[in-house]
């Protein structure tokens, strides 16, 4: 997504929010990225299992890389560090997803064709499924076809979801290299006055499972004077990732009934008092991570990165009174997906050296591949950098993902089975804009402006305006 850490904190809008998702991670080797293409041509590198063309073979096979933030760009360099025998250099072009620039500019490359189209790309979770399952779909090559078996996916421990949405007709197309399963993230010292202990084995069933034990212990905290989350924002993403059905099924615009309970709850937790009535990517709801809002909050949901690129530069003297523990429903939250252009099939050279970069990307979980190096936060030797929830759960399983802000509390002991707990089977291709239509109801039915019908009436009306999709 955006790196977190560089793109997130002090955004205040939806629609830079919603760009800033998706390449989560940053590990200390990201520097600001630009709305204008760039390339930048890396020095040659060499393969690990699959070894790309050794040097002295002939010409240095070319990869056009493709991004919206220099974060796998950026990646390369360790490639080449780690791999310095390898015939290939890169040509990387970032784009900012930023006034929505990247797409239709990748997707004029990818049409385009030829010696300059890109041969590996990105996609954010925000838009990834036009690109596995969608529109562009016809671009990615199967990663069976760079001879990325599913074999390599069981052995790595991967997420399911992620394999889901990488995936059309049984064929993955894309992974990414980090996880996005959610967690709840609550306050140590808030947990201890209301419930007696912050133990993360206690306060999972103190909030759930399901939504009646969350506004149970929502009351619970009231009574002493906590608010349970910032805002309704706060529990969107847990209910529009846990749905059984994503907003299109059957051509038609589809409301879940886990999503259309989002209104009840929302309602709920305004009329209770239960949050601050805060919208993400606010000040106030930053002011709620250091605890300087209305009322103290206990917690928030969300994936490592939102610890380690929001929380992690937000907390202040609330730094070291946090913990993690599973979520009342699985879910995940944002995350970036590797593809590779299927013309690279057709030229063995390109083929090789492209799958070697992708796997050490998506697939390796030794700890020479990038995955344990992001894990714990290893990508600048000498240097401790941030450590985040990864792809594949052996990765994790073999890492430490002890943090400051957590207490110490090795947050990889909940996002292994939050990552397992996640489904990636409620996507839809326009799930950025109607999202946002929807949302935006919600809070107009909560703060009085309409009833409940007139809300979803007037949010069915919208899709349809929008992007001509008709309601069931």
């Amino acid at each position: 997504m955006k790196s977190m850490k560089r793109a997130l904190v002090g955004i205040s809008t939806l629609l830079v929010m919603s760009s800033a998702l998706a390449a989560c991670g940053g590990n200390n080797n990201s520097s600001s990225s630009g709305a204008n293409a760039t390339t930048a041509p890396a020095a040659t590198t060499a393969a690990e299992a699959t070894p790309a063309p050794a040097a002295g073979s002939g010409e240095k096979v070319t990869i056009n890389l493709w991004s919206f933030t220099d974060e796998i760009p950026n990646m390369t360099k360790k490639y080449m560090e780690t791999h310095p025998d390898a015939n290939v250099e890169f040509k990387t072009t970032v784009i900012a997803t930023t006034d929505g620039a990247y797409q239709p500019a990748l997707d004029q490359a990818l049409g385009a064709g030829g010696k300059d189209a890109p041969d590996i790309y990105a996609a954010e979770s925000a838009f990834v499924l036009k690109y596995t399952q969608g529109d562009a779909s016809t671009y990615a090559a199967n990663y069976a076809d760079l001879g990325l078996d599913d074999q390599l996916v069981k052995d790595a421990g991967i997420a399911q979801y992620s394999v889901d949405i990488g995936s059309k007709d049984g064929q993955l197309k894309g992974l990414g290299y980090q996880a996005t399963g959610g967690a709840f993230i609550y306050r140590r010292s808030i947990a201890k006055d209301v419930f007696g202990t912050d133990d993360p084995a206690a306060i999972k069933t103190e909030v759930g499972p399901g939504w009646e034990k969350f506004f149970e212990a929502a009351a619970k905290l009231k009574a002493k004077g906590y608010g349970i989350v910032s805002g309704d924002g706060d529990i969107w993403h847990p209910i529009e990732n846990s749905s059984d059905k994503g907003w299109i099924v059957d051509g038609k615009l589809h409301i879940d009934p886990k999503r259309e309970e989002f209104l009840d709850l929302s309602k709920k937790l305004k009329d209770n008092g239960y949050h601050n009535d805060t919208t993400d990517w606010t000040e106030a709801w930053y002011a709620d991570m250091s605890g300087a809002g209305a009322q103290p909050i206990f917690g928030f949901f969300g994936p490592a990165w939102l610890i380690n690129y929001v929380m992690n530069g937000q907390v202040k003297d609330t730094n070291g009174d946090w913990a993690v523990t599973e979520p009342p429903t699985g879910f995940f939250w944002g995350g970036t997906w590797l593809l590779a252009n299927n013309e690279v099939t057709k030229d063995d050279a390109k083929k090789q050296a492209v799958a070697d970069f992708v796997k050490w990307v998506t697939l390796d979980s030794s700890e020479t591949g990038l995955q344990y190096y992001w894990a714990n936060g290893t990508m600048k030797e000498g240097e401790q950098g941030t450590k985040d929830s990864v792809a594949s759960a052996v990765v994790m399983s073999n890492s430490n993902g002890e943090v400051p802000l957590l207490g110490g509390q090795n947050m990889f002991d909940v996002f292994v089975p939050a990552n397992a707990n996640a489904s990636g089977k409620n996507l839809t291709q326009f799930d950025e804009t109607i999202n946002k239509l929807w949302r935006d109801q919600v809070r107009e039915y909560t703060a009085g402006n309409k009833d409940r019908a007139k809300a979803i009436e007037t949010f069915k009306q919208q899709v349809k305006d929008q992007l001509g999709i008709e309601s069931e």
